[in-house]
């Protein structure tokens, strides 16, 4: 029998064949991919909810650079490359185009520190992957690498 995840899996993000991920978490609605990108998990992420999290100062829109801005409150800066860097965090911003210069943001994902990348998908469970996993129609693509130093 398919299991949810393997189902929405299978139809969202094709380029994931079955032995290609690993699921790492039972399925919550606790925290979203924004707020497990920041190393949360006791809190929902999200700039177009006021009664969700988001940090202060940062602009309540889906933009590339209120995501950006969002993840500089805890230490993140713009890196340029998706190579596993020892002493550094890194995160992935996915995008898809929407008409605005950068996409609206449609997913985060953290670096593993054995390379590989963790996503949480929705309410459903957290997956560890390759980063070209995901990419295609629902997520779109890689448009902002950040990292921060680990213990930051």
């Amino acid at each position: 029998m398919v299991s949810r995840i393997d189902s929405w899996i299978a139809t969202y993000c094709p380029s994931l064949s079955p032995g290609s991920y690993q699921i790492t978490s039972p399925s919550t609605p606790d925290y979203n991919c924004i707020a497990w990108a920041a190393l949360e998990d006791d809190r929902w992420w999200d700039p177009t909810d006021p009664d969700q999290y988001w940090p202060d100062g940062v602009p309540r829109e889906l933009t590339l650079e209120a995501f950006i801005q969002a993840y500089q409150t805890i230490g993140y800066v713009p890196g340029d490359s998706v190579e596993f860097e020892s002493g550094f965090q890194k995160i992935a911003i996915y995008t898809k185009p929407s008409g605005e210069p950068d996409g609206v943001p449609t997913h985060v994902v953290r670096q593993l520190p054995n390379g590989r990348w963790t996503s949480k998908l929705g309410n459903l469970e957290d997956i560890e992957h390759e980063l070209d996993g995901l990419r295609g129609f629902y997520y779109g693509a890689v448009a902002q690498i950040l990292k921060r130093p680990i213990g930051a």
